[in-house]
């Protein structure tokens, strides 16, 4: 998450990268300099109020609607828009939400899920992905290689076997055995810049490393060039509730790490009864207090999706108050009747969101200032 769930020492949401030498990892310092955590420091996105801890919940934005889809980041939009085919025309948001992640799965121009993906210090673009129904079906993928979309596999997980999570390379042999096309995932940007990390190798976690690396893209908070881990979680026609994360992890990873995005509870958690919630950010900062599930727990207790996310993140900053200034998670929820909530600990976090009437990217409230 961000960045995957990302490496981090000084978030970039707020101050320059700390890392020494004359690496790109410098250069990316650089491109974040005179970043401000002031909220005019980029215009937002659309209509939104922006808040630290105190934010009344009265002001949270709402949708109240179904059908609807919502998922993390500006990339989110096109995603959202292919899910739409499905929900639109009445279909299962189970299909809407695989559909949909597929999209940022297969563009190579996204280094952070998928195809493209930026790889492990070793070299190897290992995939995370998860999949959930609302009546507690689920499967899952972690640490696998060579096979574009693990989304569908880790749905071929639910389907086909028992289990919920296959890793590694038992988890790329049964994609294989159900058909998938195996390939190289590591395309030439990404392997240029690893191979620009390589020339220091300074394994020193740095949040939103992948930024440097996006596209022409300017490195700015909530922009178009700092994407994660895409989460999606939506609502059909017929109430039923889905949700879908996938991501290829940290950049330069130590190789065999694995953060929440595969994780059912931490990554992605739904329940038809409650509602859905997805994460962003720094993985095993949400594994360790199994952030989504807590969320849509709060909500089965009587909380707004915004409230919840809002407790969810305030419970990171009380167990470790100055490591949370440090790093970023966002989440993002919806209960059964269409309503939103978004909350992450620093600026910087976007959302999507699309339903009937709206097809829009949304900045996120935040908690530190």
């Amino acid at each position: 998450m961000l960045n995957r769930r990302k490496f981090l020492t000084l978030s970039t949401l707020t101050a320059p990268l700390a890392l020494s030498g004359k690496s790109l990892l410098a250069e990316a310092a650089s491109a974040f300099a005179g970043t401000s955590a002031d909220k005019n420091a980029h215009p937002p996105l659309a209509p939104h109020p922006i808040a630290g801890p105190a934010m009344a919940s009265e002001n949270r934005p709402t949708v109240a609607t179904v059908p609807i889809v919502v998922s993390t980041w500006d990339f989110g939009q096109a995603a959202n828009a292919e899910a739409w085919k499905v929900l639109g025309a009445g279909g299962w948001s189970l299909d809407a939400v695989e559909a949909g992640v597929k999209i940022p799965e297969a563009d190579p121009n996204i280094n952070t899920v998928g195809y493209g993906g930026l790889p492990d210090r070793d070299g190897h673009v290992t995939l995370d992905a998860c999949i959930m129904e609302g009546n507690g079906n689920c499967g899952s993928v972690a640490g696998m290689e060579h096979i574009m979309h693990a989304i569908s596999v880790a749905r071929k997980v639910m389907e086909k076997t028992p289990h919920v999570m296959l890793v590694g390379e038992g988890a790329t042999q049964f994609a294989l055995e159900q058909g998938f096309q195996k390939m190289n995932l590591l395309t030439p940007a990404s392997e240029k810049a690893w191979k620009q990390w390589l020339k220091t190798s300074n394994y020193q976690p740095v949040m939103n490393i992948e930024n440097k690396f996006s596209h022409n893209q300017p490195p700015m908070p909530g922009g178009p060039g700092n994407h994660d881990t895409i989460g999606m979680v939506a609502i059909d026609t017929q109430g039923r509730v889905s949700g879908a994360c996938t991501t290829s992890g940290m950049a330069f990873k130590l190789h065999g790490r694995v953060g929440d995005s595969p994780i059912i509870g931490a990554g992605l958690f739904v329940d038809e009864e409650v509602g859905a919630a997805t994460s962003t950010g720094v993985g095993e900062e949400v594994m360790r207090t199994v952030g989504s599930h807590l969320v849509v727990e709060l909500m089965r207790q009587g909380r707004s999706p915004q409230e919840a996310c809002e407790e969810a993140v305030k419970r990171i900053v009380k167990k470790g108050p100055e490591r949370a200034k440090t790093l970023q998670v966002g989440y993002l929820a919806i209960n059964r009747q269409g309503e939103i909530g978004a909350y992450a600990l620093q600026k910087g976090f976007t959302y999507s969101v699309r339903t009937g009437s709206i097809d829009q990217v949304y900045p996120a409230p935040y908690y530190f200032r």
